[in-house]
């Protein structure tokens, strides 16, 4: 007992653990107490959602706030959670007073556990590593729904297994034992380190990021460093690599590429890949597992010109020790790069070679300092998809297919105005704000552009002004809408200024002119393709407290078709060319196969042979499915199955352009039955 008096609770409890804090404690400024105070306002009197700050609200902020801070149970122990229990009921007036001391004990509780960990962890590195890796433990790696650990030699016990893991997936990378070793000392010391510098308002982001992160994924509070990153990204001046990264455990993951950007054009990154290391140019690429999501975006970022090398885990690969260097070269968007482009492609049937139009459509922008400056000739979505759809006329084109794929929105000015390129005037969409008002927006002017068959291809990277777009032309059966679900992102932001760093809120929700909101569920296509983008991990309802979906009541409008009176023999015609399709039959195959990988992946081997099994046979199936793809199209076989991230131009670019064909045949398809044509005129 007299250690606790002597030193003080926290102390003692990191002195047991080998460690004395090495900085003060982290205490809130009268600024953060004030924003505190500023969001919960905001939140309670502007969100979208009716929120209610009590205690049921408090009881999710405070896990919220726990997950954010050690959501794999590594750190606290179930004592610690239970000392703070009183903010299971009092989160709530924590930001309503501004009264931040006892969700910054509890960083601070966190704070020196971690720290005492990694001194831990160090220690047993430097005095040297001797695992015997031919045992038959395993180790779980998602621990997101374990209990909290009730002593220390538990936690002792993970904390083995996970650097015994470490030392194992290094090992197998082919470092040497004093290469592993010295790769897991800078590892645990740079984490230390960057731990040691956090400082106030890193503590005041991740309550806030619980608070706002309790309530919806997109509502977000942005400290004065991160509101001006986030002005700089919609300058559209940001140098970098042009992705979308999210956090994901203790990885980081690629949510989407920018189109037009340096990691697409690049061709090495694709959506959910994991990011395990950054380097600079020549330097040593440092390991970024574990570390916060703000650190290694500013890790990547980086002036035009250079480059960063990136070591990256592939979506497919189970096991991290499959990951690969790549790197990329850092530059800005541009507006031409995400310029809408066209193309005629054919297709061949007995009866002839049919020519339809394709318009790739990468963002939904346009040049707002030009449209606001008057000039007469400003770029936007719209205008250059009309140049598009007129040279495409002037081809005779038999029908036009919009590529919505990858298109994560942008201005709903030109979603609504795109849409009035194909109908003649009538409501677009849809918006509800928090006080249950309905604005509706529409085309008003006469006339359509391109009256002819329609489809629009969609994927899982479809999102917001996408998803507006082809759930309009969808309800108007004004065309079909084909390819995978959609991102299912249905609400609007605003970003509202604070005293203290500013407040990105959710404040209003689209709906479809049916009713339908496209809020997690998206827009589901006419006809599906199969995807290998996992939904468990990509889209609306793969994020925590996503807002659910509603309708409202519809709008009175004109249909221009009812394509759903040939959906079934669509579909049927749509098999019968996938099941002998090369391309389609892999990716129907690549997906159930992941899904089945994910499912029983819950845990990793420590027995090197047992591990190395595993992997293989993993990769096995893996390759022989894509070996099986190259056969059917001619293409010579591969021998490791990693090497078709390298043949970008034979892996992902027939398989993009097998959905752009099939799409034009559907179309086709579609043409000839909406025109009156009976089926025994079309069967071969």
């Amino acid at each position: 007992m007299s250690l606790f008096v002597t030193l003080g609770r926290a102390a003692a409890l990191a002195l047991l653990l080998g460690s004395v804090p090495a900085q003060a404690a982290i205490t809130a400024t009268d600024a953060q107490r004030e924003a505190a105070v500023e969001v919960a306002e905001s939140l309670r009197y502007g969100h979208y959602a009716d929120i209610r700050f009590d205690d049921e609200w408090s009881k999710q902020a405070f896990e919220r706030y726990l997950e954010l801070l050690d959501g794999q149970r590594a750190y606290l122990l179930a004592d610690d959670v239970d000392e703070f229990a009183d903010l299971s009921t009092a989160m709530d007036d924590a930001v309503l007073d501004g009264d931040l001391d006892r969700p910054y004990a509890l960083y601070q509780r966190y704070h020196e556990r971690a720290e005492a960990r990694l001194e831990w962890l160090l220690e047993r590195v430097d005095a040297g590593l001797d695992f015997d890796f031919d045992g038959n433990q395993r180790m779980v790696l998602d621990r997101k729904d374990a209990p909290w650990p009730r002593r220390t030699a538990s936690l002792d016990e993970l904390w083995q297994k996970r650097l015994q893991n470490a030392a194992l997936t290094l090992s197998l990378s082919d470092q040497t034992p004093e290469e592993v070793e010295e790769t897991l000392h800078d590892r645990y010391e740079n984490q230390l380190n960057r731990l040691r510098q956090a400082n106030a308002e890193d503590v005041f982001g991740l309550m806030m990021a619980a608070v706002t992160g309790s309530i919806d994924p997109h509502s977000e509070y942005l400290s004065p460093r991160q509101s001006e990153s986030f002005d700089i990204q919609m300058r559209l001046s940001l140098e970098g690599i042009g992705a979308l990264l999210q956090a994901d455990g203790e990885y980081v993951k690629v949510a989407s590429l920018v189109p037009g950007g340096p990691a697409e054009k690049a061709g090495v990154l694709k959506p959910a890949d994991r990011i395990i290391g950054v380097g600079q140019e020549d330097e040593e690429v440092v390991n970024v597992v574990g570390m916060r999501l703000d650190d290694v975006v500013d890790m990547i970022r980086g002036p035009k010109g250079s480059v960063v090398r990136l070591d990256v885990v592939p979506a497919q690969a189970v096991d991290t020790t499959r990951s690969k260097v790549v790197e990329i070269t850092r530059d800005t968007v541009k507006l031409e790069d995400q310029a809408a482009q066209s193309e005629v492609i054919e297709v061949e049937r007995e009866d002839g070679m049919h020519r339809l139009g394709v318009i790739e459509v990468p963002a939904f922008y346009v040049d707002f300092d030009a449209w606001q400056a008057g000039e007469p000739d400003y770029r936007s979505t719209t205008r250059d998809v009309a140049k598009e759809v007129e040279r495409l006329k002037d081809e005779n084109v038999e029908g036009i297919v919009l590529d919505l794929r990858n298109n994560g929105g942008g201005a709903l000015q030109e979603a609504n105005s795109l849409i009035g390129l194909f109908i003649d005037r009538g409501p677009t969409v849809q918006v509800r704000d928090a006080q249950g008002r309905i604005s509706l927006y529409g085309d008003t002017d006469s006339g359509t552009l391109y009256d002819g068959p329609l489809a629009v291809l969609v994927n899982r990277l479809s999102a917001s002004a996408s998803e507006i777009f082809a759930g309009a032309i969808q309800d108007y059966g004004r065309g079909l809408v084909v390819g995978g679900d959609t991102f299912g992102k249905g609400t609007v932001q605003t970003l509202d200024e604070l005293n203290h760093g500013q407040l990105k809120l959710t404040r209003a929700k689209f709906y479809r002119i049916s009713g339908e909101s496209t809020q997690h569920r998206g827009v589901t296509p006419d006809i599906s393709f199969p995807s290998l983008i996992d939904p468990e991990l990509i889209g609306e309802s793969s994020l925590d407290n996503a807002l659910a979906w509603d309708q409202v009541r519809k709008v009175q409008y004109r249909r221009y078709g009812q394509p759903e009176r040939y959906l079934e023999t669509l579909r049927q015609r749509h098999q019968q060319r996938a099941d002998l399709h090369p391309n389609f039959h892999y990716l129907e195959r690549e997906a159930e196969l992941a899904e089945r990988l994910r499912e029983q992946h819950t845990s990793v081997s420590l027995n090197r042979e047992q591990r190395q099994r595993e992997a293989e046979a993993q990769e096995a199936e893996q390759l022989a499915l894509e070996n099986q793809r190259r056969e059917a199209l001619g293409l010579e076989p591969l021998e490791e199955w990693t090497d078709a991230r390298d043949e970008d131009t034979e892996q992902a670019e027939p398989i993009d352009r097998a959905q752009v064909m099939e799409s034009a045949e559907i179309l086709l398809d579609y043409a000839r039955l909406d025109h009156g044509l009976r089926l025994a005129d079309y069967d071969d």
